[in-house]
């Protein structure tokens, strides 16, 4: 006897294959910055031709795995896209003070660092505009900003594809994964390239911030993957309703 739609096992997209291709495309917001630090493409080539259809094809998949699968993707991709973009509002709120140290009368206390000069630079790198400019448009620093945004929740995204569930201690993982990514920012073109002296002080300041971002994206990951059972199947706790 054939079998119906309705006796199919749900596919499985949340595979060690499906995750790998998670990984791939969202690695593509990162690999935008590191392809023009290393004249592999230009920033904004990159981002119209691979970054964005990119996204494309990950919200896609993750569209699909809601509607016809086991929902193990779509779990993981919205587990990874709220931890990341809970981490980067962390990150970027624990540098406030140092970006406005002398605006808030604390730099007595306080280093003032311009932390958020690369924002609009990116936006630059993006529209294809020349290289520093004397003055950035509303549209390069919106489109900086955004761009700084889909790092961190893409790096959530990473994360979460790299370690399929989080239990126990694995949070810590994140923690791992953020030095790793102020080591590389170090390693890379990235301070020369926007004009950063890279002193001590910096390199605390920075070390921290990615020490918080990656605490919170690990926390907040493992939080809501154990509110948000798999095995629940149609009945776990989704954070946004079923239309």
């Amino acid at each position: 006897m054939r079998a119906t739609y309705s006796n199919r096992q749900p596919r499985n997209l949340w595979s060690p294959p499906g995750r790998a291709i998670v990984f791939a495309l969202a690695a593509t917001s990162i690999a935008c910055l590191l392809a023009d630090f290393y004249r592999l493409c230009p920033m904004r080539t990159f981002t119209l031709s691979i970054f964005l259809p990119a996204l494309f094809v990950l919200a896609a998949l993750g569209v699909a795995d809601r509607a016809c699968g086991d929902r193990g993707l779509w779990r993981g991709l919205v587990i990874g896209i709220v931890s990341g973009i809970l981490a980067a509002i962390a990150y970027d709120v624990f540098r406030l003070p140092f970006v406005f140290a002398k605006a808030w009368g604390i730099d007595s206390v306080i280093p003032q660092l311009n932390l958020f000069k690369v924002f609009p630079a990116f936006g630059v790198m993006i529209l294809g505009l020349p290289n520093q400019p004397t003055h950035y448009s509303a549209a390069a620093h919106w489109i900086g900003w955004a761009y700084h945004f889909s790092n961190g929740l893409t790096f959530g995204v990473m994360f979460v594809a790299a370690l399929g569930e989080l239990t126990g201690s694995r949070w810590l993982w994140g923690v791992a994964m953020a030095v790793g990514l102020e080591l590389g920012m170090l390693l890379t073109p990235y301070p020369h390239r926007f004009g950063i002296p890279v002193t001590a002080t910096f390199v605390c300041v920075t070390l921290a911030a990615h020490v918080i971002f990656g605490a919170v994206m690990g926390l907040s990951a493992q939080w809501l993957a154990s509110a948000w059972h798999p095995e629940r199947g149609h009945h776990a706790v989704e954070p946004f309703p079923r239309v």
